[in-house]
């Protein structure tokens, strides 16, 4: 669905062989992986209540948001990949954060076990902690950057996917967004002006985990 075929790999990040063809000769790697919770057969949404959520059997966070994350930066490691750039979410510094309760996965918890594994690395790295994805075309927001949470406490706690995708490939092209950890939203369009001057926008950025 992607396109092409020789250079498409299809590998399990839970079984760290499995990566490695798919890590020889790369320069750069961008984590995208996540956990996703699933609604408890039964849940009937016309009669009210809230759903109960599971993992299945070898995706739950700790397997996949931790030990996944981690085999991928071994192997990115291992092939001498010169930088990381991982996609977290936004809410880690609040162990109560609902999304903490999904499953009783501990979701935020383990990402943020994995975002520290890439700090200490040594491999130059770039951690985005994205806040609530939208599926709105990308290019027509003002994008903000904030640190601990807290852009959380405003009303601009969501982002497009495209233009996350777009700060993820911006990140692999200015020596700015090295080392840096950093919270992004967006505002709503039409406000603001839509951000195309992303080395500007990693200047502004000086938090490091």
């Amino acid at each position: 669905m992607i396109g092409g075929g020789d250079d498409v790999y299809t590998g399990c990040i839970t079984k760290a062989e499995s990566l490695f063809p798919a890590f020889s000769k790369i320069d750069a790697l961008v984590i995208v992986t996540s956990a996703v919770p699933k609604v408890k057969p039964g849940f009937d949404p016309s009669k009210g209540g809230r759903p109960e959520y599971y993992f299945v059997k070898g995706g739950s966070p700790e397997e996949v948001d931790w030990l996944g994350q981690k085999n991928q930066i071994d192997a990115a490691k291992e092939a001498g990949v010169k930088q990381i750039v991982l996609v977290g979410s936004m809410g880690g510094t609040n162990l109560n954060n609902p999304l903490n309760a999904l499953g009783n996965g501990n979701i935020l918890v383990w990402k943020r076990k994995a975002e520290k594994y890439l700090a200490d690395s040594g491999i130059p790295y770039t951690i985005i902690r994205a806040g609530g994805l939208q599926e709105t075309e990308g290019g027509k927001r003002e994008l903000l950057v904030g640190k601990d949470d807290e852009l959380l406490a405003t009303d601009t706690r969501t982002i497009s996917r495209a233009d996350l995708a777009e700060v993820c490939i911006q990140a692999l092209l200015f020596e700015e967004a090295k080392n840096k950890a950093f919270d992004l939203s967006s505002k709503p369009e039409g406000q603001g002006v839509p951000t195309c001057d992303f080395k500007l926008l990693f200047s502004r950025i000086t938090s490091t985990f």
